[in-house]
């Protein structure tokens, strides 16, 4: 078993994050003594369905002020009023995760009034990975504890997404049209780390417009990617760019292209970029960054210059860019010269797998990804 960085809060937490990122395994280990009701379960999820008082039965075997563990609550949003009112009559301690965020927002139910916190479990790190970290292997396999563990990577990644279709999306009736959605799925995953194109995902799956729009918030809400919105500033509204699209794992955009094996040269900049984006959110969600947002920079004047990532907090910012090359060269610098007069900028950093660190005569700083993963840890990215 890894050693994960999050620790458990204190009180009612919600857990969400892809299915195969250890969330079962965090909570064996950490609520080894609290009751266990897992919705996974069909036989369980059926009483419920059927008898709304048996989830609060269930509850009474555990005493006052314990903790109780429940999986995927998602399938039953509805539940959790009856964990509110646990909370409220018995100080019963919740432990709540889930592989999808959208029927929760469907459902419109008690979030629980503000009683329990937002926590994310991510793939692994460099620093929970320890001497097993490779960045050649992140990069071809993704690093899914379910996919690191095992024996044939390739094949794993492949029944992950069979999973994924078949649990997530098609036995929760997400989407109507299950082979648009499968056709979408690796054509999203060719824009892995590139400005949107709604039109052009339309038009490569074969689906509406509008639908490749629910069909993004789809694959938001379970997880598996995240849209990254283009820094403003004072850019008027119709000046404003398309977001950025990342996966959360270099391994399923590569098995939903259809790659095995390593990955090649020509996509380690967009897995690498990827990979980075996922350990900036890892690190805001452990509190180990000030509280900030994330962008990429692209000024209107130049449409092919940009910064990947602007970490912006209060009037302070960071600008990352991240290579994948063997070795740094001028012109990876040219985005990061073209940012040096925004506001508040009090870093431009390098991030270069080729094991690189220095700076240059301008100031711009040159980290290997190891560097950056320990500032990071070390709470010091921003000054």
């Amino acid at each position: 078993m890894f050693s994960r960085l999050l620790e458990p809060p204190k009180g009612t937490f919600l857990l969400l994050g892809p299915r195969g990122t250890g969330k079962t395994t965090w909570l064996s280990a950490h609520f080894a003594d609290a009751l266990r009701i897992d919705l996974l379960e069909e036989a369980r999820y059926q009483r419920y369905l059927a008898d709304a008082a048996a989830f609060e039965r269930e509850l009474g075997s555990a005493r006052d002020g314990s903790w109780v563990v429940v999986d995927e609550v998602q399938r039953l949003p509805s539940l959790l009023n009856e964990v509110h009112r646990q909370i409220e009559t018995r100080r019963l301690k919740f432990a709540l995760t889930g592989s999808s965020a959208r029927k929760l927002k469907r459902a419109g139910v008690n979030l629980l009034g503000g009683r329990a916190v937002r926590r994310t479990m991510f793939p692994l790190s460099p620093a929970e990975l320890g001497t097993d970290f490779s960045i050649e292997r992140v990069l071809s396999s993704g690093s899914l504890p379910v996919v690191w563990t095992a024996e044939d990577p390739d094949d794993t990644l492949e029944a992950y997404v069979h999973t994924y279709m078949k649990e997530e999306i098609q036995a929760e009736a997400l989407v109507r049209n299950l082979p648009g959605y499968a056709r979408f799925l690796p054509v999203a995953a060719l824009f892995h780390g590139q400005v949107l194109n709604a039109a052009g995902l339309s038009r490569d799956a074969g689906v509406a417009r509008t639908t490749v729009l629910e069909y993004l918030s789809i694959l938001e809400d379970t997880l598996l990617a995240t849209r990254l919105e283009a820094y403003e500033g004072k850019l008027r509204v119709r000046e404003r760019k398309h977001p950025k699209l990342y996966f959360i794992d270099p391994g399923l955009v590569r098995t939903l292209k259809g790659a095995r094996g390593p990955a090649a040269a020509d996509e380690q900049g967009a897995l690498l970029e990827g990979f980075v984006f996922m350990l900036l959110r890892l690190y805001a969600d452990l509190k180990k960054l000030p509280p900030h947002q994330i962008y990429y920079w692209s000024p209107a004047e130049a449409r092919n210059t940009e910064v990947d990532f602007l970490l912006v907090a209060g009037k302070t910012s960071v600008a990352l860019e991240v290579k994948a090359g063997k070795r740094v060269r001028s012109d990876h610098f040219v985005g990061l010269r073209a940012v040096e007069g925004l506001a508040g900028l009090k870093r431009r950093v390098l991030v270069s797998a080729s094991g690189e660190v220095g700076a240059t005569p301008d100031g711009i700083e040159i980290l290997s990804v190891e560097r950056l993963v320990a500032e990071l840890e070390n709470g010091t990215l921003f000054p």
